[in-house]
């Protein structure tokens, strides 16, 4: 049951995520309006309470705020334009995954087109939105995030990045970034050792505490990249190097695939021979930060 007190919203784009964004609008009583090429996929939000538009241009004009969720950055833009609905005087607010170039170029488009524009990235799977363990990123003018903050924290714990409509795409992939490589180390590990007949599930607690006491040290090694400065505090990177020398030598006699610490170890060996061999690990950002 909506409540008349709540700001209404619109929802564009009914896949799973769609969807879900949708039913947690619904459930914090939000009038929700939504549409969706394929009218089907609202027939549930409806019968939830939601209001299906006739036509985007009917959905724009329900709500002050209007979520898009669809394919990409491209069909963002052929939706309006295919539409050919008026986009003056509302508020946009894209969850539709793309990077922070497509981002700043959507959010030009939008402003030539008369419509305020935030972007953002959801972190989280579509079961877990509307809970606070679903990340919402959002970045654009803080005025307008000002003016739609309460509706959005329907979705999630939210979180404005700044100015730059990028950060939100950007905070994205770098994520992304954390969460394949966290994924890939442990699966390096595990295929490990399985050889020795030890299952994944136990090798998963180990590995566990040990990404927990990994991500303690990323504060003060954050500290080192900020200042440009990097003590070897705990140990040289020219250490480090011998220990990836081990790992690989270790997969290699143990049959596994050993692709993922010759690339460790092919950074750090570039490092060193630019003369950053007796620095700290973190050091390692300048190889990071070329093309």
């Amino acid at each position: 049951m909506t409540n008349r007190t709540a700001a209404p919203v619109t929802v564009i784009g009914l896949g799973l995520m769609g969807r879900a964004l949708a039913t947690a609008f619904l459930k914090a009583g939000h009038p929700t309006t939504v549409w969706n090429r394929s009218s089907s996929r609202a027939t549930e939000l409806v019968a939830e309470g939601a209001r299906s538009a006739p036509s985007v241009g009917a959905a724009l004009e329900a709500s002050p705020l209007t979520v898009l969720c669809v394919t990409d950055y491209r069909a963002v833009r052929e939706l309006f334009d295919a539409s050919e609905a008026e986009l003056a005087g509302t508020t946009l607010l894209n969850l539709t995954s793309g990077d922070s170039t497509q981002a700043r170029e959507t959010a030009r488009w939008a402003e030539q087109h008369g419509a305020r524009y935030l972007d953002g990235a959801i972190m989280a799977v579509p079961p877990v939105v509307g809970t606070a363990d679903a990340t919402i990123l959002l970045s654009g003018p803080h005025s307008d995030f000002g003016t739609h903050r309460t509706t959005v924290e329907a979705l999630g714990t939210v979180t404005h990045l700044g100015e730059d409509h990028g950060l939100a795409a950007l905070y994205d992939v770098a994520g992304l970034a954390m969460m394949w490589s966290v994924l890939n180390a442990w699966l390096q590990g595990t295929a490990m050792l399985r050889t020795a007949g030890v299952d994944a599930a136990t090798y998963a607690q180990f590995a566990r505490r040990m990404a927990v006491g990994v991500a303690d040290w990323l504060p003060g090694y954050a500290e080192q990249i900020d200042r440009g400065s990097f003590p070897a505090e705990v140990a040289a990177l020219e250490t480090d190097a011998r220990a990836m020398a081990h790992l690989i030598e270790e997969s290699e006699a143990l049959g596994v695939n050993a692709e993922l610490p010759k690339l460790f170890k092919a950074m750090a060996d570039r490092a060193i021979a630019a003369g950053h061999g007796g620095e700290q690990y973190p050091v390692l950002i300048e190889e990071f930060s070329k093309p």
